[in-house]
């Protein structure tokens, strides 16, 4: 699977557009919020890193596995995550950087939730293929 090119583009364009990057605070909640999905995958607590899922993500997860998030979330076997590396933040989008694997992560009501994750970068023409992405 890989995440559409317009979700990356989307990220890239909001940066341009901007001029500039986002708070440390918001890059810091987007990071923590990564976090917090890296360290509940690691401890295996599989239901607290389906409520860490962008709504979409969460349904195709399900939908894929004909199952719940939490058994389809332990089967996919994403990557270790471990510290973060950095965090691009434009908009309402984010993408993290970590010593195991990248993500990308979207601004809702509720906070910041992971839209994509076990994601690794092809040639700079091509998106990132993911494991786990939302439709």
């Amino acid at each position: 699977m890989s995440i559409p090119l317009r979700a990356a583009g989307a990220v890239l364009i909001a940066a341009l557009l901007s001029g500039c990057g986002a708070s440390a605070a918001r890059e810091d909640a987007a990071s923590s919020a990564g976090g917090r999905f890296g360290a509940a995958l690691a401890a295996g607590d599989y239901r607290a890193a389906c409520a860490l899922l962008a709504p979409e993500t969460r349904d195709e997860v399900e939908e894929d596995a004909k199952g719940p998030c939490g058994p389809a979330l332990r089967e996919l076997g994403l990557p270790p995550s471990g510290p973060a590396r950095g965090v691009d933040v434009y908009g309402r989008d984010a993408l993290l950087r970590t010593a195991g694997d990248t993500l990308f992560l979207s601004q809702f009501d509720d906070g910041w939730k992971v839209t994509a994750a076990g994601c690794v970068p092809q040639s700079t023409d091509e998106p990132y293929r993911c494991s786990l992405k939302g439709g």
